[in-house]
């Protein structure tokens, strides 16, 4: 009687997958580059914005608010994709660069007089979303770039 390969027999059937890990689809990097992006260049135009908008007759009322929804939004995406990323690739390049990039958003949103200066406030978060974006890369590049 021939064998049966071990691939088919009962007891191998009967044991269920390894369960494997959630992880983020390679566009939760993309989008949270391209948001971070999109943040430091918003941050770049607050100083001409701020020259602008009397003329224009606007206010800044919504300004704030857009400041903390992208902060908030930056640092949700930017830990959950990263600690994501980082329990599969196992590399901590992508967290020296969020990290700081976290960090100066987040004090020129919080610290009264960064965040009244214009152009250290621009400066400062349009500095700390171009770390973000590029941690995300990193990520990115970390998780989905190449196999061992």
């Amino acid at each position: 009687m021939p064998a049966t390969p071990p691939s088919t027999t009962p007891e191998t059937l009967a044991v269920p997958a390894a369960r494997r890990r959630f992880q983020l689809p390679a566009w939760a990097d993309r989008l949270g580059a391209f948001g971070a992006f999109v943040c430091a260049l918003h941050c770049l135009m607050v100083p001409v914005a701020l020259a602008l908008l009397p003329a224009l007759g606007l206010g800044l009322v919504a300004w704030h608010g857009v400041e903390w929804a992208f902060t908030s939004l930056a640092t949700v995406l930017a830990v959950v994709s990263l600690y994501l990323g980082y329990r599969g690739h196992r590399a901590y390049h992508a967290w020296l660069m969020v990290a700081p990039g976290l960090f100066l958003v987040w004090l020129a949103l919080l610290y009264p007089p960064l965040h009244q200066s214009v152009l250290p406030h621009a400066a400062a978060m349009a500095t700390g979303g171009v770390l973000i974006a590029v941690a995300h890369l990193v990520n990115l590049r970390l998780s989905y770039g190449h196999s061992h």
